[in-house]
This record gives C-alpha cells, structure tokens and sequence, in this order.
C-alpha cells in the first residue's frame, strides 16, 4: 500500500549479485506492485538453490522455479497467500524439498523458522526477526563472496510503503524492525515486491520517517475530530484511490492503537 509515497524508498540497485537472480510472478496489481519477487540463491553452479517467496499458485511461474534445480530449500518471509500460495505445489514438484517459515502453518518438512535455523547450501543465510507488517514476519539476510543482501519480503518494498496489517501486523513491532533494519547500511534490499534496492540501511530509515510523519496527520486528524479508522483515513488518505482505503484503514487501526486512541 503506496499512500502518498509511490516512488522509491531509496536508489535502485545497480545490478545483482552474481548468485541472485529473479523470478517475478505474474500477478501484478495495487497491493503487489508488478508482482511478487522469487528470489532464487545459488553459492555455485551445482550448489543446491534456495528459494525466497515462491508466490501464487500459478503453474507457469512455479514450472520456471523448479526448472531452475536443483532446488534444496524454500523459504517464507510471511503467511501472506501472494508469497505462500504456490509453496505446496512448489513442493511437489520439486520432489518434497522443505518449505520453511516462522508460523508452522506455512512449513512443510523441517521445523519453523528461528534465529537459531541453520542451512546447508552453501551460502550464510541468517534469519532476522522483523514483525510488524505481519506477526511472522521475518527479513533474510544472506552472505556469499563477500557481498551481502536483505531479502525484505514486504517489510521494505522497492517501490512505495506497506500496509501494517492489522490487528495480525503492529505498529511498535513494525518501527522496531524498521530500526533494526536501518543498521544495515550499504547492503543492497531484496524486496518482495519492485525492484531491488542499493541500501536496505536507507530505505528503513526513509520508512521511519514516513511512518513519523503519518502518525503526525493521524494525531492531528484525531484532534480535529475523526473518531474512527475510517474517518481518519478519509482525512490522511483523501488523495489516494478509494479502492485502496480499505488497505489504508489496517494501517490508520494500527497507528490508533499505537497512539492509545480507542475505537469503536
């Protein structure tokens, strides 16, 4: 959900690095941009591939993901059904690989992930708790070579912001991760929508900012009188497309209840 900003959150990378590459789904639209980003990691040439997001259930995009095997692991940012849909048949037809994830009802054939999950593929893959657009959000970081990247899932996008998806995501939860992702400066962002990022340290910090700045209009609408979620999205989000608020009506839910302020 893009609100006022639609652009950027910060340069665009460049280029990827040698052992990324990306399959985007076709399933473009206002909440996932120009689809959802599967993102493929391979240390080498026979090294077995992990895979980020393998999106929606569609036959043609997940035949092009396993025809880019061998494939030994798939991963989960968050339960969202543009990112999990087609994990189970993904995993069919890679021949029952583990599909790992934070919540247990997106992991098939290994444990849930934690910050102690370990892969053996090649490359140093370290999982970084990030809740916040959703509760089982989680962000990747992955090493190889000597470079680094932040896959991001929908924590930072490559183009606008996200929603906070209330009541599952939470706003406090959401400024934290944006914090901790912040301390990554200079690592390129891997986002599960639009295109990838230069500086995963800058985009968090772009995003705080904004979020600082949405809960300003929130206070202020809320003082001038609105007394409901979608009172105050008419006030703050007045120039984005209708079609749209009620995606902006989970974030004005969270900002409220950040801000103490009781709805009916």
């Amino acid at each position: 959900m893009g609100g006022r900003v639609s652009g950027a959150a910060g340069a665009l990378a460049d280029e990827l690095p040698g052992w990324v590459s990306l399959l985007r789904a076709p399933n473009p639209g206002p909440m996932t941009l120009d689809g959802t980003n599967t993102w493929v990691l391979r240390a080498g040439p026979d090294a077995p591939a992990v895979v980020v997001d393998p999106g929606p259930a569609d036959e043609a995009h997940l035949a092009a993901i396993a025809a880019l095997g061998p494939v030994g692991l798939v991963l989960i940012t968050h339960g969202h059904a543009d990112h999990t849909e087609g994990a189970p048949r993904l995993r069919e037809l890679l021949g029952g690989v583990p599909v790992l994830a934070a919540d247990p009802a997106h992991t098939a054939g290994g444990a849930p992930l934690t910050a102690d999950s370990t892969f053996g593929t090649g490359l140093d893959v370290r999982l970084l708790s990030t809740p916040g657009h959703t509760a089982d959000s989680v962000c990747l970081l992955a090493a190889h070579g000597g470079e680094r990247v932040v896959l991001t899932g929908d924590t930072i996008l490559g183009r606008g912001t996200t929603v906070v998806a209330h009541p599952d995501g939470n706003l406090g939860d959401y400024l934290s991760s944006l914090e901790l992702l912040s301390t990554y400066r200079g690592v390129r962002a891997l986002p599960g929508h639009g295109p990838a990022l230069a500086d995963c340290g800058a985009a968090a910090e772009f995003y705080l900012a904004h979020r600082r700045a949405r809960l300003d209009q929130v206070r202020a609408a809320v003082a001038a009188g609105a007394t409901t979620a979608p009172e105050v999205v008419a006030v703050v989000y007045a120039d984005v497309d209708r079609s749209l608020w009620w995606a902006a009506e989970w974030s004005v839910r969270a900002q409220l209840e950040y801000l103490g302020v009781e709805q009916p």
